[in-house]
């Protein structure tokens, strides 16, 4: 007997899945698999649109929204530096068979500059070949034991962190339990959690959420050190690293386009008072910057992304051009210095736009009634300085031209009344 009870019909293939906290082991590595499995919407003119029901247009619609919300993190010249750097060093201590701490990386840039992505997709990039090396099986388990491998292990600090809450956020990452334990024994059970899980690399993202207003205040720094002793690869990353004050104050050398750190003049009480400076000669720092508008070197670049950014947009007219042609690319510099995070939310916001209103195309004047706002960016946090300065719209319309007052009454009434 059949059931006549109609079946359910298939959810759309655009809903997103239960979020991911990749600060979780098997949420990493659940990103890992499913980030590049998003299918934007099909390409569609407007005759093809009409000739769709009702029904078919709205979900296409939504379609349209869902992946102009997904937009993908497109590489960039400073991207593919970062990239590079970070899966060179993490390689490099991987597959090294010394033993000995391994230099690690700090990846300094604005907010919103895409750090963050970069980072993860080079970790991304270095497990899969990692795993694949090692059969996807630890290769240091004991025999009868559970194959427990994380090559990678991605942490984000707390906004108010200190050492002990820091070794919390790594023991979340691999599940372990700390209850009731003490600074020494936290950084007991973090290094026997990575040498479990043979992780060769251990990113702490918001690192200068920490903050060191001392030059005796070693915690945070001591903490790092022991875990480079693990030979696991540490990448930091965030806002303004030289000038944030975690290490000390640096400067930028024009010359050799790299930061540097003066030597210590006075360490005060501090009882390790080479910590800081062992500290800074085992990690290489780069700077994620944005696009600049300076040469033309640098505009076409700029020019370079929004090509490929466009390609990438489900609007019915034609986006050939929509946002690198004509004086849309300054338009957008302008809207955005150059920071990828602010152009991907205002292309969104005014995609949303053009679609509601029928429009269908990106226009300068559209995208003046568009302003991004900090609440558009949640998971930066302002204290810390990751929210990125968003210029303000300047209205491209014509200015209002002056009354005309030739035929205003300039008589004795009119004076008396001034």
């Amino acid at each position: 007997m059949t059931d006549p009870t109609p079946s359910r019909a298939p959810l759309p293939a655009f809903l997103p899945g239960p979020p991911i906290d990749r600060t979780r082991l098997t949420e990493w590595q659940r990103w890992v698999r499913t980030r590049e499995a998003f299918v934007p919407a099909p390409v569609m003119d407007r005759s093809q649109y009409l000739r769709l029901s009702p029904r078919r247009r709205h979900l296409h619609d939504l379609h349209r929204l869902a992946t102009h919300s997904s937009l993908p993190v497109l590489s960039t010249p400073m991207s593919d530096a970062v990239a590079w750097l970070v899966k060179a060093r993490i390689e490099d201590g991987a597959y090294s068979h010394k033993a000995g701490i391994r230099t690690g990386v700090m990846v300094s840039g604005g907010g919103a500059q895409g750090k963050t992505e970069t980072v993860c997709a080079a970790l991304a990039a270095f497990e899969a070949d990692w795993l694949e090396v090692n059969e996807f099986m630890n290769p240091q388990a004991m025999a009868g034991t559970r194959d427990l491998v994380a090559p990678v292990a991605y942490v984000r600090c707390p906004v108010k962190a200190t050492p002990v809450s820091t070794c919390q956020r790594i023991l979340d990452f691999y599940g372990e339990d700390y209850k009731n334990m003490r600074q020494e024994d936290l950084i007991r059970t973090v290094n026997a959690a990575i040498a479990a899980h043979v992780t060769k690399a251990l990113v702490i993202d918001d690192i200068t959420r920490l903050k060191l207003h001392r030059e005796s205040d070693q915690d945070v720094l001591d903490l790092l050190l022991e875990v480079m002793s693990m030979s696991v690869t540490l990448i930091l990353v965030g806002v303004g690293i030289p000038l944030s004050g975690l290490l000390r104050r640096g400067r930028f050398d024009p010359v050799t386009k790299q930061w540097t750190i003066p030597p210590v003049k006075d360490r005060g009480r501090s009882p390790n008072p080479q910590a800081a400076t062992q500290h800074e000669r085992r990690f290489e720092m780069i700077e994620l910057n944005p696009f600049s508008y300076n040469s033309n070197a640098e505009i076409h670049a700029w020019e370079n992304h929004l090509v490929r950014l466009e390609q990438h947009l489900r609007l019915l007219d034609d986006t050939e051009g929509t946002l690198s042609g004509g004086s849309m690319p300054e338009y957008l510099f302008s809207r955005t210095n150059g920071v990828v995070g602010l152009l991907e939310k205002l292309i969104q916001r005014g995609c949303r736009l053009a679609i509601e209103e029928g429009a269908e195309r990106l226009t300068s004047a559209l995208l003046d009634r568009c302003q991004v706002s900090p609440t558009d960016l949640p998971d930066l946090d302002a204290e810390s300085g990751e929210q990125p300065v968003i210029p303000p719209v300047k209205t491209t319309g014509k200015k209002r031209k002056p009354r005309n007052g030739t035929f205003d009454d300039s008589g004795p009434a009119a004076q008396s009344a001034g």
